[in-house]
């Protein structure tokens, strides 16, 4: 019985990946556009100063960086400076000692981690960053339409690129119950409730193994859990409202892993989050969100509401998990998210 279920389990895993991938392909077409409505730019003429912060841990980082300083080297540019992540810090200081040393660009490195760690050092600042991906999901990368899967295309981007503004946005985290507070920087996609279980939960060995689809057996493990949760919700400083929920995200754009586009109407530069309150009940109001994010049809769902806002707050009595761009950062009792507009510059393509 048990290997009947599992391999049920499976085959459902199999067929939402298989749909996810119908869905993608259909939805390039539909939703062609740029993620950045706002118009590229040139970057400053002249020899640039390029800092670049590695995370020496990923698979092709050597090969980035030699492709660097090539690029660097060819351009008869100074050598760039290089600084590597570390376990116990994940970018902040290295950014600080890029711009120190009088960097016209910082190159984010790594995965989603160290990209999120740059934004966040380089929001509010005239300095550019690059984004040179290493990671798994790419996310702001796919989002900005840069080349993932071909690493000299995207070191020549970072480096000479063009460059534009984006949003970034914040996460304020309180825990009521321990006391703890944090600040995070988020760029693409933040959450609380059940997608924030997913990722603390989803098995790193068949992430290796199998890349994003792994989530896909962690949120069928997931559907059955618990059930929903009241959280008071707040949009733009109005009143709060109570809500039963699974789960409430804050988009900054619109692809997930996998080139899922989730809200194609969510732009990175329009100084909007797009809110989804996702509260189904049973497996058929799960089905029912995945049909309509996977076909874009515009009928609206009790079970999932769209809310446009430049500022989000969200109490709950019981602490209830959180996440940024794909990171798990704990649970939490107050969360207040911001929409940062135009704080960022990137390179693009």
């Amino acid at each position: 019985m048990r290997s009947l279920i599992i391999a049920g389990v499976l085959a459902v895993a199999s067929g939402f990946a298989a749909a996810s991938w119908w869905g993608v392909r259909r939805l390039a077409e539909q939703h062609a556009r740029s993620a950045v409505a706002s118009p590229a730019e040139a970057p400053p003429p002249g020899p640039q100063q390029v800092a670049v912060v590695l995370n020496p841990i990923k698979e092709r980082a050597r090969e980035a960086e030699v492709l660097i300083e090539a690029a660097c080297r060819g351009a008869g540019w100074p050598d760039p400076f290089v600084f590597e992540t570390t376990p116990l810090d994940p970018g902040h200081a290295m950014v600080r000692a890029a711009l120190e040393a009088g960097a016209d660009v910082v190159l984010a490195c790594g995965g989603d981690g160290t990209v999120r760690v740059v934004a966040e050092e380089l929001a509010g600042t005239e300095t550019a960053m690059g984004i040179v991906p290493l990671g798994t999901g790419n996310l702001l990368a796919r989002n900005l339409h840069l080349e993932v899967n071909r690493l000299a295309h995207a070191v020549h981007t970072a480096v000479f690129g063009r460059q534009r503004r984006i949003d970034t946005a914040t996460m304020a985290l309180a825990n009521a119950v321990t006391g703890e507070s944090a600040l995070h920087t988020f760029l693409v996609i933040a959450g609380v409730g059940m997608d924030a279980e997913i990722l603390g939960d989803t098995n790193e060995d068949l992430k290796r193994a199998i890349g994003w689809i792994a989530y896909t057996e962690a949120g069928i493990r997931h559907m059955p859990g618990r059930a929903r949760q009241k959280v008071d919700v707040s949009l733009d400083g109005g009143e709060f409202q109570s809500r039963r929920v699974r789960a409430v995200l804050f988009a900054n754009c619109s692809k997930l892993p996998g080139g899922v586009d989730f809200i194609p109407e969510a732009y990175i530069d329009d100084g909007v989050l797009d809110v989804v309150v996702m509260s189904p009940r049973s497996l058929l109001g799960w089905v029912s969100m995945y049909f309509k994010v996977l076909v874009q049809h515009k009928r609206q769902l009790a079970v999932m509401s769209f809310y446009g806002a430049r500022s989000v707050s969200i109490r709950s009595a019981e602490p209830i998990q959180t996440q940024v761009d794909g990171d798990v950062t704990g649970p939490a009792t107050h969360i207040d998210v911001q929409v940062h507009p135009a704080s960022l510059l990137v390179r693009v393509a």
